[in-house]
């Protein structure tokens, strides 16, 4: 095994990077962080997971943490838990390898030493599809989420880090989720950590 390293994934609503991001980490045999990272941070403020999520949801739906997985507008309280997160994750990054999906951590860990960021988009179609085939989504809601998801998303993540999250100047890669599928593509993302950190 190398030296520690860390994979950060950015992803569009609906492109399966969720999945795929956690396929990966079990094929390298690696720990993988998502909504924990928001139970920690719950722990470290001491404040109830509601709070958390309520100063990240925007409205209490079925879909309401995928749709405002961080939030919106510049409270006070969403300031702090956005500072908590970073601390979390920057000091996630310097003690394991793993994978770390969304919350700005491709910015909080620019500079770290070993660090792949990616970017998993796919196609509206496939995107509509697999909202509807994996989240059992209707068709009208799927639409509704994607538009929704990705504004939220882009405006949260503008607003901390001063660019978009498919920024090509902050990613190492963007992959396109549709051309090989969840195992495919975390394959994919496997072969490249292997051959960036010198995996055995």
């Amino acid at each position: 095994m190398s030296e520690r390293f860390v994979i950060t994934v950015n992803r569009q609503f609906g492109s399966l990077g969720r999945p795929i991001a956690a396929r990966a980490a079990e094929m390298l045999n690696i720990d993988y962080y998502d909504r924990d990272i928001v139970d920690e941070t719950a722990k470290s403020n001491n404040l109830p997971v509601s709070v958390i999520s309520n100063e990240e949801e925007a409205a209490k739906t079925a879909f309401s943490r995928m749709k405002y997985p961080l939030g919106l507008g510049t409270s006070k309280v969403q300031d702090e838990i956005f500072y908590t997160q970073k601390k979390i994750i920057t000091e996630i990054a310097e003690k394991e390898t793993c994978i770390i999906v969304g919350r700005c951590s491709d910015f909080i860990l620019e500079n770290f030493k070993n660090s792949m960021h990616i970017y998993i988009y796919a196609p509206y179609e496939d995107r509509l599809r697999n909202c509807t085939d994996n989240l059992k989504m209707s068709y009208e809601e799927a639409k509704k989420m994607i538009t929704e998801v990705d504004k939220a998303r882009a405006s949260y993540h503008k607003h901390y880090t001063g660019y978009f999250p498919d920024d090509q100047a902050h990613m190492d890669m963007l992959i396109n989720s549709s051309l090989l599928g969840v195992e495919g593509t975390a394959y994919l993302i496997k072969t490249l950590a292997e051959r960036k950190f010198y995996v055995s």
